[in-house]
């Protein structure tokens, strides 16, 4: 059984039909990539699977139980968490306090304790700027809080959402080697990325979207081969 199905979702932003049916899996322990061009319905699944969004058709499941209607705050309590886009943090609490934030939902002081020590591990800069408020901090520092506030919720599925958006590229690889280490370390890993080659650096498999459809499924490697992917979105010949 896979920790995360997505069976044939359609999703609507009012009268637009973002999501045609879009189906995806992600085993226990794997990184899983969505690429696709800005409009391709990337963002509308992530938000779908956490619950900010309901699909009008289709069933969302975690180990097999069904997470699609319930709000987005008991699908973070069931081990589905999310770093969004564009990194919205809380510009005027501190770094401490976002990441207690992350921990809202939770009681287990120890583990919470726990879990604020590997954060600071996993980005020990954050740890330095943990009494900064966190609008201050810089792009790749804002990138890495929100990385480390969705993983205070203790999840056993982390959604990425453009990690490396607006970022030089040094710290792109920085942000890429954590997503690596956290998945080594037990998390799986939903990524949806528009840098098609670093998120094939790093998955195990991918999919293709296209306005609100999946074109192509496959590992990594092989979509890193296929020719209209070399084309379309890794700037190749």
């Amino acid at each position: 059984m896979a920790l995360l199905e997505v069976n044939g979702i359609h999703t609507y932003y009012g009268a637009i039909h973002a999501l045609k049916g879009i189906s995806v899996s992600v085993d226990e322990g794997e990184i899983v990539t969505l690429i696709g061009a800005n409009g391709a319905g990337k963002s509308t699944t992530i938000n779908t699977i956490c619950g900010i969004l309901h699909p009008a058709q289709g069933e969302i499941y975690l180990e097999g139980e069904a997470i699609h209607e319930l709000p987005a705050h008991e699908i973070v309590m069931r081990g589905v968490s999310q770093a969004p886009e564009g990194r919205r943090v809380f510009g005027r609490l501190t770094v401490t306090e976002n990441l207690e934030m992350g921990a809202y939902a939770r009681s287990d002081n120890n583990g919470i304790r726990r879990d604020m020590e590997r954060v600071f591990t996993l980005f020990p800069r954050l740890e330095e700027r943990s009494k900064q408020v966190a609008g201050t901090l810089s792009g790749g520092e804002q990138q890495m809080l929100s990385m480390g506030r969705a993983l205070m919720a203790s999840p056993r599925l982390l959604l990425l959402d453009e990690p490396s958006m607006g970022l030089a590229p040094i710290l792109v690889e920085a942000i890429f080697d954590t997503i690596r280490e956290i998945n080594a370390r037990g998390t799986t890993v939903l990524l949806v990325e528009q840098n098609a080659l670093m998120a094939f650096s790093v998955a195990n498999r991918g999919y293709v979207l296209q306005t609100g459809e999946i074109q192509l499924a496959d590992t990594a490697e092989a979509l890193r081969q296929n020719d209209e992917v070399r084309k379309l979105y890794l700037g190749e010949a």
